[in-house]
């Protein structure tokens, strides 16, 4: 929610740096109270991927971003003022996002922040605003330690809209077991992500948990293009479904090889399936008895869910994905905190925000854990002819 692009910083170097810049833009002249926009406006950025590797994601979360604010403004904004919204790109790249949010904070002086898509570039950006005491929601973003630092304590001035990817590695095997009634799995994960590591290690635990067996356990690399040797060996470990944590580049290719090679098992993945690419590539036929998790569906009969669907549609001309909705539930969660604590102080919105319970966003009750993690739960998604239908939903 979600990512690929959680990459290792290269040194504690980037943070310092980035620090330094914040520091630099901040200073000199009379002191100023940039948590006091001026005149009848409040300003909130979004840093999102734009363009790069993962640019689909960063659009599609700003629009449902864009969304909640607009609809907020057309009804009168926040306490009488309206929000005015200011973006950066930080190319998909973590490298960049430090910059592109010092960029929002220095210079055009947000009072929060909302973005960026992937856990790398969160991570990035983080010691900026919590430099600055400035709260950021991060949408989509799953890494378990986006929001917590290393001892365990929570990070003061990070939230975010999504849940994170233990939980999905968590229903996945579950789906496996109460759903699918299969045992004995093979997993196919990509060694190079922080984020399908993770996962494949959450879903092999809640397997054995289960009484399941994980039969073969192979993996691959990022931008890999040929599958069929891991493949192979899977399939000769005689698997009941294979489960392939990671996102639609690969996953749509070892989709369509290991159908080739007739390994015709159930596919289980993540949320990182979740591109119109993966039919483009894999083809719908390979795509039938396949499935992965996700935090939305179209098909979902949730009147908040089916209202938010038809205002995008509305508004975009077209419908919308998980990442649209998560922008936009993370706009309506930053809309009350900033109602319901009557000020743009960084350090009292982020316990306003803390504070959220309850509230109707478009995915139901949102509501948040001690963690900064929302309390929520995940549906499965069954692709049937190249496309997306709603299977269930798990609440573990």
């Amino acid at each position: 929610m979600f990512m690929k692009m959680m990459k290792k910083l290269s040194s504690v170097a980037l943070a310092a740096m980035v620090l330094a810049a914040l520091t630099a833009g901040c200073g000199g002249g009379a002191k100023k109270d940039a948590a006091k926009p001026a005149g009848n406006e409040i300003v909130v950025g979004a840093s999102f991927e734009l363009t790069g590797n993962v640019a689909n994601y960063g659009k599609s979360t700003l629009s449902g971003f864009q969304m909640a604010i607009d609809e907020t403004n057309k009804a009168g904004g926040v306490n009488g003022k309206k929000i005015r919204l200011v973006t950066s790109d930080n190319k998909s790249e973590p490298a960049e996002s430090g910059n592109a949010v010092t960029k929002i904070v220095t210079q055009d002086k947000v009072v929060a922040v909302v973005g960026p898509a992937t856990s790398g570039c969160v991570a990035a950006a983080e010691p900026v605003v919590t430099g600055a005491k400035v709260p950021l929601i991060a949408p989509c973003a799953t890494a378990p330690g986006i929001t917590l630092n290393k001892d365990g304590s929570v990070k003061q001035f990070i939230f975010r809209a999504c849940f994170i990817d233990p939980f999905q590695g968590q229903v996945m095997a579950t789906f496996a077991d109460k759903t699918l009634h299969v045992k004995k799995i093979a997993i196919l994960f990509d060694s190079s992500s922080d984020y399908s590591k993770g996962l494949a290690d959450v879903f092999q635990k809640t397997l054995e948990k289960n009484g399941g067996q994980v039969v073969a356990k192979e993996a691959f690399l990022a931008k890999d293009i040929d599958f069929k040797a891991a493949l192979t060996k899977i399939k000769a470990s005689n698997p009941e479904a294979l489960y392939v944590p990671g996102y639609y580049e690969e996953v749509s290719k070892i989709v369509k090889q290991a159908r080739e090679i007739g390994l015709n098992v159930p596919m289980m993945g993540s949320d990182g399936w979740d591109s119109p690419k993966l039919a483009e590539i894999a083809g719908s036929a390979a795509l039938n008895n396949c499935y992965f998790s996700s935090a939305f569906s179209a098909d979902d009969k949730d009147p908040g869910v089916q209202k938010f669907i038809k205002t995008y549609k509305d508004l975009n001309k077209k419908d919308p994905d998980v990442f649209a909705m998560q922008g936009y539930n993370a706009g309506l969660v930053l809309v009350n905190a900033l109602k319901t604590a009557g000020t743009t102080d960084g350090t009292k919105l982020a316990v306003t925000l803390a504070a959220t319970k309850d509230l109707s966003v478009a995915s139901g009750k949102f509501t948040y854990d001690k963690n900064h993690n929302p309390i929520t739960g995940a549906i499965v998604i069954a692709m049937k002819d190249g496309k997306q239908t709603f299977k269930e939903k798990i609440n573990l």
